[in-house]
């Protein structure tokens, strides 16, 4: 019980931008969820249709301009590609991103979409992954070789195939270790 009133306390916005990878969001989505999280899908597209990157539309709950980031506990950036680049080319975002590391908030970002982080100098001095050949992009950055990793109030993740992996990281950080490992459990991860 006391988990899922932290849990409801928590709003968790993920961003969409067309050509995201959906492994990525709709697991994240999904296992946030399933941990009783307040999760926003936000579409930066001006639509509520996004389209991934394997042409799957994902409906979106909010667009990004309704969204009132002062509610907001951590933005979630799924990759795929040309999504993480299409986030990356979304200035309001990038500036709540930018809001979020002032005041200590919770960033996470998975695959190519910590290039966003990078690109934004964000990263300096914190440890990060991202998708093999995305190295490049992580500026200042200790580049790790490991499935997800947690640097200050920064989460990112290699990949589709690490997707729930990242997610159960996420719910350790926004609920319980205990209610991560429960979720592995049940979903038999």
């Amino acid at each position: 019980m006391k988990e899922n009133l932290i849990a409801m306390k928590k709003k968790i916005a993920v961003h969409l931008a067309d050509g995201f990878e959906e492994i990525e969001a709709v697991s994240i989505i999904d296992v946030l969820r399933r941990a009783d999280l307040d999760v926003l899908v936000v579409s930066v597209t001006g639509k509520t249709g996004v389209l991934g990157a394997h042409q799957i539309v994902v409906m979106a709950d909010i667009l990004f301009e309704k969204v009132n980031y002062d509610e907001i506990y951590m933005i979630v950036l799924p990759g795929g590609m040309p999504g993480a680049a299409n986030l990356d080319a979304h200035a309001g975002l990038k500036s709540q991103i930018r809001k979020f590391v002032a005041e200590k908030k919770q960033l996470a970002a998975i695959c190519a979409a910590p290039l966003v982080f990078g690109n934004l100098g964000i990263l300096e001095g914190e440890q990060a992954v991202c998708y093999p050949g995305f190295e490049k992009y992580l500026k200042g950055a200790e580049v790790l070789q490991v499935p997800v990793v947690e640097s200050g109030n920064f989460m990112t993740g290699r990949g589709p195939g690490l997707a729930i992996q990242f997610a159960l990281k996420i719910v350790e950080k926004a609920v319980s270790v205990e209610k991560a490992k429960l979720l592995a459990k049940q979903m038999l991860v």
